[in-house]
């Protein structure tokens, strides 16, 4: 039977994710070292290792993210993308410090195994959370266009900081995006040529 671990335990396992992060974040994966994530830590290597085991459970447990998303259920359809949006970006307001979402979007773009969890979390999530609104085969197919659509907001509000986007607050932002997220969420997907 598994004890629950403690306060101190507990602690020190978020302070190695977030100096993991941090320094995956700046580094990548190949050059980010366990010596220099322990010393942003401000604790031995082995402490690393014993808490994580290997670099590569660090790098996955470092990429682990909940949006958070609800089941939008009874959502009113009209205020359906607003919703969706400010669900989506209330974890990127709070994630200041380049933590997880910061690290998987950046490093999404580099390393296949961050690529895969990306993708992976984003259709699992969305369509969890859409799936009382849309139904599962609507929510599922329509995943990928939402993810897009809302990759693209969070990159260019909270990696590129691109004015106005990242100065507007986050209901200004849910009203601007949302014509095109009403569309992706009809899916009125064109055919192809």
């Amino acid at each position: 039977m598994a004890h629950p671990a403690s306060p101190r335990s507990l602690r020190t396992r978020e302070a190695i994710l977030r100096a993991a992060r941090v320094r995956f974040a700046a580094e990548g994966y190949q050059r980010a070292t366990i010596r220099a994530i322990a010393a942003g830590a401000s604790i031995d290597p082995s402490m690393v290792m014993r808490y994580f085991g290997s670099k590569e459970q660090l790098f996955d447990a470092a990429l682990d993210v909940d949006l958070g998303l609800p089941d939008l259920t009874g959502t009113d359809p009209e205020r359906l993308p607003q919703t969706l949006v400010a669900h989506f970006l209330a974890p990127w307001e709070d994630d200041s410090d380049e933590g997880s979402l910061r690290l998987l979007l950046r490093c999404a773009a580099t390393n296949e195994r961050a690529a895969e969890h990306l993708r992976h979390m984003l259709h699992e999530q969305f369509t969890s959370s859409l799936t009382g609104v849309l139904g599962h085969e609507r929510a599922a197919a329509g995943s990928g266009l939402l993810a897009a659509q809302l990759l693209g907001v969070a990159f260019t509000r909270y990696v590129l900081r691109l004015r106005p986007i990242a100065d507007l607050s986050v209901p200004a932002l849910a009203e601007l995006v949302a014509p095109s997220m009403r569309t992706a969420l009809a899916l009125h997907v064109p055919s192809p040529l």
